[in-house]
């Protein structure tokens, strides 16, 4: 599904990442794990296209990304899905309204939203709080609804960067059992994280970077740094 071939990322005169050789397939659930300034985040970005490798290649179904107009990347963006530590709902709008709002940004119908954002929140098991706005629900609630809205273009890919760094315990682990679940489905999941015990819990793939090089992987790994 996802391909680096020897990609090379500078910010200045500091290479981010070196040398990437990597293969996702698809229907993989994999955890990208470091220390913060590893390059963890760099690697997603150079799959939506928000960055560009100054060397190699970031193949996505064998569609080179540096070959796509900017102006074709959204419709490449709505194939996957995004989630972030910084939980990024609309203050002012209910659950059920965050959701709709990704739909309605890519031209769907009404009758079509009214449809498919209560399965979207029942996937997530939120869907008796679909008039709740964000401040009325907690932490992991909020990031459940993110991951929601992520899901609205039914992507072929999730990517995840550290979605549990501001959750406790309990939180944390019901957004990691909810990515499970959506990866069960089918669903290809990457997850960008420094939390070892969650990798430990998922005993899937594992890509250890350290100073923006792949220096372990596990197909069923451990945090290891």
């Amino acid at each position: 599904m996802i391909r680096f071939e020897n990609v090379i990322k500078y910010f200045g005169n500091t290479k981010a990442l070196s040398a990437i050789d990597l293969e996702i397939k698809h229907g993989e659930f994999i955890s990208i794990v470091g220390l913060s300034g590893a390059g963890k985040s760099t690697l997603l970005k150079l799959v939506t296209g928000e960055e560009r490798a100054d060397e190699g290649r970031v193949l996505i179904d064998d569609i080179d990304i540096a070959k796509v107009k900017v102006s074709d990347l959204p419709y490449l963006r709505r194939k996957i899905g995004m989630v972030f530590q910084d939980i990024k709902l609309l203050p002012k709008r209910t659950a059920f309204e965050n959701v709709a709002f990704a739909m309605e940004v890519s031209g769907h119908k009404r009758d079509r939203i009214e449809k498919e954002v209560p399965k979207i929140l029942e996937l997530v098991g939120l869907l008796h709080k679909k008039h709740n706005f964000p401040n009325e629900m907690s932490g992991g609630e909020r990031q459940r609804i993110a991951i929601a809205r992520s899901l609205a273009h039914r992507p072929a890919l999730l990517m995840a960067d550290e979605p549990t760094g501001n959750l406790d315990e309990v939180n944390a682990a019901e957004v990691l059992d909810l990515l499970l679940k959506i990866n069960k489905l089918g669903t290809t999941v990457i997850l960008a994280t420094h939390a070892s015990d969650l990798v430990n819990k998922i005993k899937k793939r594992v890509i250890t970077i350290e100073g923006g090089r792949v220096v372990l992987e596990q197909e069923r790994g451990r945090y290891k740094l």
